[in-house]
C-alpha cells in the first residue's frame, strides 16, 4: 500500500488512533510539517504513569510517513502523558527545516518493494491487543510489568509478528526457541492478546525455577494428604490458567515424571492432581518455551518424543539482538525512557560513539543484557547524554554466555571424546556403542554427523 498523497496518510492515521479510543484531529498540514492535536489518550488515565507509550504514537505516525515520504520527525510538543491536558505532535516532513527541532527521526534506507504500511498497522494492532489487558492488570495496585511494546524493525521481527497475527486465533500448541533474554514471554503474551482467550488469564511459569520435587504439585496440583506437609487441596497452575494461556518457559526443565502428565494434558485435556484419583477436565492453550535445542534433547532421551512433537505444531524462532540492528536504536530509546523514569533522570540519548559500540558488541545476553548495561550507564551519568557505555568488562567474554550454553557445549565435548572412545573400543560397532549409551542406533548416527565423525576410520 502507497500512500500518494499527505491527505491519504492523514486519514489513515487518524483511523488507525482514533478507532482504538483516541480524539486526534488535524490541526495544520504545510508542505514541511504536519500537526495533529489530541484530547483523549486511546492508553487511558495509565499513560500519565507511563509516558513511554507515547513512544507506540510516535512509531506510528513516523514509521508510516517515512516509508511514504522518505523522511519524518516526530515531536511530540504536547501529551497528556506529561499532564498538559492534550497532546499536540508535530510529524515533520523536511530534515532540513527539523534539524533542530526535538523528536525521533525516522527514515527509510531499504528498498521501499521490502516494506508496506500494513506492517505498522499490524504492529499497532498487536501492542493494542496487549495493552488492553496490561490496563485491566494496572488497575490493581501493584503494577508487575512495565507497559508491553514490541520493537519490530528487523525483518526477523516483522516475520515475527506476522506470524504471531496468523497463529494467534488458532488453537494450536506454539513452541518458541530464542537464547536467554530475547523476549520469549513477550512474545507468547502477544499471542495470547490476539487470541480468543484474550479475556481470559495468561499465566507465565518458568519450569527451571521450580524445585523437581515441587513442580509436578505446582502445574498439576495436589489433594489433601497426598504428601507430608500437604493439609488442603491445591490448584495447580493449569487449573489456574483455565479458559486461558499457560505459557511454560524452560520447559527442557520438565522432570520425566511431569512430562508424562503433561503429555496427558494435551492427548487428552484433563489431569489429576498429585494425590488424586479422578480426572478434571482443563481447557488450557499451552505456549512453551526453550533456549536450547529440544530436539537434541530428544535424541539424547531427556526428553519425550511424543511430547516434543505434541508441543511443537508451530515453532517460532525469537532472532538474537546481533541479528537485530535495525532494532538497537529504538530499544536504546525505549530503554533509556524506562530507566530515566525508575531512577528519577533525565537522560534521554547516548552519543554517536556509544551507539557505534552498542552496534559492534555480541550482546550474549541479549535484550535483557543490553537493559542492564544501559541502566549501568545511566546511573554514572550526570548529563543528558550517556558517553561511557559501562560494558562488565571484568567478566570475561567466556563468562557471558549463559548456564545452559555452557552446559551444552560441556556435554559436547564430552559426547565427542565417548563416542570416539567407544568407536576405537567396538571397532565402529554402532549397535555396541547405542546399546552402551542407551540410546537408538539412529541417534548415534545423529550424533557422529553432528561432530563430523567417519566410523568407518574405526572399523577394520
Amino acid at each position: 500500500m502507497t500512500l500518494t498523497n499527505k491527505e491519504s496518510y492523514i486519514e489513515l492515521i487518524l483511523g488507525l488512533k482514533n478507532n482504538i479510543g483516541g480524539n486526534f484531529s488535524l490541526s495544520s498540514c504545510t508542505q514541511e510539517r504536519i500537526t495533529m492535536c489530541n484530547s483523549s489518550c486511546p492508553f487511558g488515565e495509565e499513560v500519565v504513569n507511563s509516558p513511554e507509550l507515547c513512544r507506540m504514537t510516535s512509531s506510528v505516525f513516523g514509521g508510516i510517513a517515512a516509508r511514504n515520504f522518505g523522511y519524518a520527525k516526530v515531536e511530540i510538543a504536547k501529551s497528556i502523558a506529561q499532564q498538559d491536558g492534550s497532546c499536540e505532535v508535530y510529524i515533520h516532513l523536511d530534515p532540513e527545516s527539523a534539524k533542530d527541532r526535538p523528536g525521533i527521526e525516522y527514515r527509510e534506507f531499504m528498498d521501499e518493494n521490502k516494506h508496506d504500511p500494513k506492517f505498522e498497522v499490524l504492529q499497532s494492532r498487536i501492542e493494542e491487543s496487549m495493552l488492553k489487558i496490561w490496563r485491566k492488570q494496572s488497575n490493581k495496585h501493584v503494577k508487575k510489568y512495565q507497559p508491553p511494546v514490541i520493537i519490530a524493525n528487523s525483518e526477523g521481527m516483522k516475520k515475527v509478528l506476522q506470524s504471531i497475527e496468523m497463529i494467534a486465533p488458532t488453537s494450536a500448541t506454539i513452541l518458541i526457541q530464542g537464547q536467554t533474554g530475547v523476549g520469549k514471554e513477550l512474545v507468547a503474551r502477544a499471542i495470547h492478546a490476539m487470541s480468543e482467550r484474550c479475556e481470559k488469564t495468561f499465566v507465565p511459569i518458568n519450569c527451571g525455577a521450580i524445585a523437581e520435587s515441587l513442580l509436578e504439585s505446582a502445574l498439576f496440583g495436589h489433594e489433601k494428604g497426598a504428601f507430608t506437609g500437604a493439609i488442603e487441596v491445591h490448584q495447580g497452575y493449569f487449573e489456574r490458567a483455565e479458559g486461558g494461556t499457560l505459557f511454560l518457559d524452560e520447559v527442557d526443565s520438565l522432570s520425566p515424571a511431569a512430562q508424562t502428565r503433561l503429555l496427558r494434558v494435551l492427548q487428552e485435556g484433563e489431569l489429576e492432581r498429585v494425590g488424586g484419583t479422578h480426572a478434571i477436565q482443563v481447557n488450557v492453550r499451552i505456549i512453551s518455551a526453550s533456549n536450547i535445542n529440544l530436539l537434541e534433547q530428544v535424541e539424547l532421551g531427556s526428553f519425550r518424543n511424543d511430547l516434543y512433537y505434541r508441543i511443537n505444531v508451530v515453532k517460532l524462532e525469537i532472532p538474537a539482538l546481533i541479528e537485530r540492528h535495525e532494532d538497537l536504536p529504538a530499544l536504546v530509546n525505549l530503554i533509556l525512557q524506562r530507566m530515566s523514569k525508575k531512577h528519577n533522570k533525565t537522560i534521554n540519548s547516548v552519543s554517536h560513539n556509544v551507539m557505534q559500540q552498542i552496534s559492534a558488541f555480541q550482546w550474549p545476553g541479549n535484550v535483557r543484557e543490553l537493559e542492564n548495561t544501559l541502566e549501568r550507564s545511566l546511573l554514572f551519568t550526570t548529563g543528558k547524554e550517556i558517553t561511557e557505555l559501562k560494558l562488565d568488562s571484568d567478566i570475561p567474554p567466556s563468562i557471558t554466555v549463559d548456564w545452559k550454553q555452557r552446559k551444552e557445549q560441556a556435554i559436547e565435548e564430552v559426547e565427542k571424546a565417548y563416542l570416539n572412545a567407544s568407536l576405537k573400543q567396538w571397532h565402529g560397532n554402532i549397535k555396541e556403542i547405542a546399546i552402551h549409551m542407551e540410546i537408538s542406533t539412529r541417534a548415534v548416527y545423529n550424533k557422529l554427523n553432528k561432530y563430523k565423525i567417519n566410523p568407518d576410520k574405526y572399523r577394520t
